[in-house]
């Protein structure tokens, strides 16, 4: 199984978007699955449901945190590096999608009203959602390998 199939199925059992990217990733990055969908619950829908940026991009962001980020006692150049690497996977994104909002990659459904529960599910925005995923993994699976 692809890492995007088991990102698409975690989104499918009920985690979030953030969750789904972030686990994917976790045997290769040394943490516990159950680290992963602990440490991005709260970056789903956008920030909890807020739809700033997508929890795909979020999820993703936290990989290459874990991959390339500047812990204890390293030089600024990892924080740099870094930086240039969420750059590199939001401006990929954008490409493919016009954007990392939320808000704006749903078409401006409200996931915070009921209205816009019953939009998401009448609409099957979800499908679009499980493309996000998909896509986020698939970036990531070429900056920071297999």
């Amino acid at each position: 199984m692809t890492k995007s199939e088991m990102a698409i199925n975690k989104f499918k059992e009920g985690y979030n978007c953030a969750q789904s990217v972030l686990s994917c990733f976790s045997e290769q990055l040394g943490i516990s699955n159950d680290f992963a969908l602990k440490m991005s619950n709260g970056f789903g829908g956008g920030m909890g449901r807020k739809q700033e940026v997508c929890g795909a991009i979020t999820g993703g962001i936290l990989v290459l945190n874990l991959v390339y980020g500047r812990g204890e006692n390293e030089g600024k150049e990892k924080q740099e590096q870094t930086y240039s690497k969420v750059r590199e996977l939001v401006d990929r994104f954008e490409e493919k999608h016009q954007s990392v909002i939320c808000k704006k990659l749903l078409g401006g459904c409200n996931l915070l009203t009921d209205e816009g529960q019953e939009r998401f599910r009448s609409e099957k925005l979800i499908d679009q959602c499980y493309c996000y995923v998909s896509d986020a993994v698939e970036i990531l699976e070429g900056m920071v390998g297999q």
